[in-house]
């Protein structure tokens, strides 16, 4: 792996860290690789209409696709989308359902308010609104069962922040942000207008370690900077005795990473089984 630009920040130019955070410019095909995620999801969404669009939330984003399993006691993945915190909605990944629905899992896939519409503290907050909606309505809608709280990108960024949630059981952050000091120096800061006080307060490698499993994959062929992100929260976690797997995917990018979403036996789809066993036996080991 590349040196991570973290580590020589002070010496790049602004071209430089822009590229850093640059997924779609690292990924050459990512364009057909969205085109083609863009048309599953149209279609799997078709076919799951049942409890699309439901309000969590006042705001026009504030809303849940829901894909119950047939028995409410299930298990459910809640997957929150990526794009920075500023693009792509929950409609576009409705594909990654599919695997922990063949596993008999129920899904839910919030979207949120996008930035600038909304600062990053307000987002974080909205997850925490939509957990707080699940917890109270998701029986109403055949969802009862223990959570686990997934998320891909700045969506993993938004299960490390919220995985605290008292409905969260157990948690899965995939290719993650995780210290936002080096994103305000890059072109994703003109939505973001991140402040002092957030940089501080939403990197979760600046903040005190939840006790919750949480499993931290990555792909091994992401850009450097997401890499040393996630290796850098599972030792920071590691090191403070909180439990939870990291997850190199040989070969997969920033983009085929969310494929293990796909089927019951992908990476991922194992990764969720595998968090929440590891929480219920910690769950039943408590004095």
């Amino acid at each position: 792996m590349a040196r991570a630009p973290q580590e020589v920040w002070d010496t790049l130019s602004r071209a430089d860290r822009d590229r850093a955070y640059n997924n779609n410019l690292a990924v050459p095909n990512s364009a057909e690789l969205i085109r083609v995620r863009d048309a599953l999801s149209a279609e799997w969404r078709a076919g799951h209409p049942a409890a699309l669009d439901v309000p969590y939330g006042p705001k026009p984003r504030q809303a849940f696709d829901l894909y119950p399993a047939s028995d409410p006691a299930a298990p459910c993945l809640v997957f929150i989308h990526g794009g920075y915190w500023q693009k792509n909605s929950r409609e576009v990944f409705a594909a990654y359902a599919e695997g922990a629905a063949a596993i008999g899992w129920s899904v839910a896939m919030p979207s949120h308010t996008l930035a600038p519409d909304a600062s990053l503290t307000e987002i974080v907050a909205e997850i925490g609104d939509a957990l707080d909606w699940l917890t109270r309505e998701g029986p109403q809608h055949g969802i009862a069962g223990p959570i686990v709280l997934s998320g891909w990108s700045a969506g993993g960024h938004l299960v490390a922040m919220t995985l605290n949630h008292s409905a969260v059981t157990a948690g899965l952050a995939v290719s993650g942000v995780y210290e936002l000091g080096p994103i305000r120096d890059t072109f994703l800061n003109g939505a973001l207008n991140l402040t002092d006080e957030e940089v501080a307060t939403l990197s979760p490698l600046r903040l005190p370690v939840v006790q919750k499993p949480l499993a931290i994959a990555y792909g091994e062929a992401e850009v450097p900077a997401l890499v040393r992100d996630s290796r850098a929260l599972h030792a920071l976690r590691a090191e403070a005795g909180a439990p939870g797997a990291l997850i190199p995917i040989p070969g997969a990018d920033h983009f085929t990473i969310l494929d293990e979403f796909r089927s019951a036996e992908g990476a991922l789809v194992q990764a969720a089984q595998n968090v929440l066993a590891l929480a219920l036996d910690l769950k039943k080991s408590e004095p």
